[in-house]
């Protein structure tokens, strides 16, 4: 049965493509003085600093990606500071000349930071129970609203352990400020980098984040105060998704949320006033359109199973997983020498496969609808040549009978379920289909995100989003891996869409590519000078504090 709203589905994607001839439609410069404010304020809100982490958790890079073991730590506020900390707080600032920007644990596509976040926490050992919006230039808590504790011992009798509660959404004016009518592509890959980030740093402290997937967009419009928020013309917050981050790790968590806690939450009075982000947004119809075409209505609960597959050896890293967390970034420029071994190549595509009680996709987005096509341009051991990895073994048969016939589908040596489906070099029809770009041929190799599409998005409308989270999931996996490795990763929104198509021999809607990546030896920029994270709060900032 096809969803009503997939025709517009359809006219949105097929109209935000780049063609060679023809790029998607933006406003065509860079409006620098109407470029928005990269952060969310609260005007009138309480404001409650959070400590920063004195000690990082005691986590080894070979951990980062398995939770099995790890003890869960208490839920205070110093530890909920930490996750945030390590999740989507700053990163370091970087400086030119004049200039000054901030960089992010979790990544953005052109560094414009669309997502914001939200917790609904229970009372803790030094704040109230409520809803709270998370600042990242200040790396603090706004209150939005005073919640009764008894919403905390809800949420704890249902979920059977205690934990809180994360909200995300997406500014569209802050992707579509630069990227025109592509920008809803990019913000919902950035919720994506967001609940691999989220999940990864929770499981540091021994939980979990789950995705409540049985939650409508109204009833978390709700949940946030959205639909009690005065926003600003063309600025409002659309809602993406809400997880739980418990303690428990059961197959059994509950994906929804009790009738009377959703009541509570309609209940509670909004504080707070959002700032105004640019001094004239421009809006995008149709990505408007396309966000109300994609609503998730509510569903049915349903849980995903993944297996329970080993991890592949490994080469040490010298980072521990907080570390690599830390020194995620995106490249700007490749070394073409530059050669990764097989290892670590192995190692790196390797995280990206599902496994069951392993974040960061054990929040459980879905089944894994994407699979990776992948140009190895040097990697010790691999003959050049186009590769193909299957993130789930049920649809290898579906992918060869879908791509071209003359494809060789030779499984590659070794643990991963990788096969090269044509020797060659790639290296330029990479980077031509990355826009030109020639960080995707410098690169060791680079990759495209492949997802089965039509079959996906034609019955249900809103899983068009979760595609891309799910791509965004992937990229940042990539990231850190790449990092734990001496590489480094760059994701690249701006493709030429069915040229990959061609390339793999695909005409319809049936497969998709979604993302593409990269992954090489960097080449440091020496004009760049690297500032601290933190370096513009008082050193004497008291953790805690509140401030009106």
């Amino acid at each position: 049965m096809q969803d009503r709203n997939y025709p517009a589905v359809i006219e949105y994607h097929d109209r935000s493509k780049h063609h060679y001839h023809q790029y998607a439609r933006s406003a065509g410069r860079m409006d620098w003085e109407n470029q928005p404010i990269p952060f969310r304020f609260y005007d009138d809100s309480i404001r409650v600093s959070l400590p920063f982490l004195q000690t990082d958790p005691a986590v080894n890079h070979a951990h980062l990606f398995r939770r099995a073991g790890r003890s869960a730590a208490p839920f205070t506020l110093v530890n909920i500071a930490g996750l945030l900390e390590l999740s989507l707080a700053l990163s370091a600032w970087k400086s030119l000349g004049n200039s000054r920007w901030s960089l992010r644990i979790n990544p953005s596509s052109g560094n414009l930071h669309p997502t914001e976040a939200y917790l609904i926490l229970p009372e803790t050992d030094a704040l109230q129970p409520g809803l709270y919006h998370y600042n990242p230039l200040l790396h603090g808590l706004e209150r939005r609203a005073v919640a009764s504790p008894a919403l905390g011992e809800q949420i704890e009798s249902h979920f059977g352990t205690g934990g809180f509660l994360i909200g995300l959404s997406s500014i569209f004016w802050r992707e579509s400020w630069k990227y025109g009518e592509r920008a809803f592509r990019y913000c919902n890959h950035d919720v994506g980098h967001a609940v691999a980030a989220l999940s990864l740093a929770a499981g540091l402290w021994g939980w979990r984040f789950t995705f409540l997937n049985a939650l409508s967009d109204r009833q978390i419009e709700i949940m946030l105060g959205f639909d009690r928020t005065q926003w600003k013309r063309l600025e409002a917050e659309h809602p993406d998704l809400a997880g739980f981050v418990g303690s428990q790790e059961t197959a059994d968590t509950p994906r929804g949320l009790p009738e009377e806690v959703l009541q509570a939450l309609a209940e509670m009075k909004i504080e707070g006033r959002p700032n105004r982000l640019s001094r004239e947004p421009v809006g995008w119809e149709i990505i408007d359109d396309t966000a109300e075409a994609v609503r998730k209505p509510p569903t049915d609960e349903h849980r995903s199973r993944y297996g329970r597959r080993s991890f592949i050896d490994q080469p040490d890293s010298p980072l521990s997983a907080p570390a690599v967390i830390r020194a995620r970034r995106s490249a700007i420029a490749f070394d073409p020498q530059a050669v990764i071994d097989s290892s670590g190549f192995q190692a790196i595509l390797d995280k990206t496969l599902p496994r069951d009680g392993c974040p960061p996709f054990d929040a459980q987005i879905g089944q894994p609808c994407l699979h990776l096509l992948v140009f190895v341009h040097r990697v010790q051991g691999l003959q050049q040549g186009l590769y193909f990895l299957l993130r789930s073994a049920d649809k290898l048969q579906a992918v060869r009978e879908a791509f071209r016939p003359h494809f060789d589908w030779q499984p590659v040596e070794g643990a991963l379920p990788l096969y090269l489906l044509q020797t060659g070099d790639f290296r330029q029809d990479a980077a031509r289909m990355s826009c030109h770009q020639e960080i995707a041929g410098d690169s060791t190799f680079s990759l495209g995100m492949i997802a089965e599409f039509d079959a996906v998005v034609r019955p249900a409308a809103y899983r068009y989003r979760q595609l891309f989270w799910e791509a965004g999931m992937i990229g940042q996996t990539l990231y850190l891996e790449a990092e734990a490795q001496g590489f480094r990763g760059t994701g690249i929104g701006c493709y030429f869409d069915d040229p990959v198509h061609e390339l793999i021999g695909v005409s319809d809607h049936s497969w998709q590519s979604l993302y593409h990546f990269t992954v090489g030896r960097p080449v440091e920029d020496p004009r760049l000078t690297t500032l601290a994270a933190y370096h513009h709060l008082e050193s004497s900032r008291q953790p805690g504090r509140r401030e009106k």
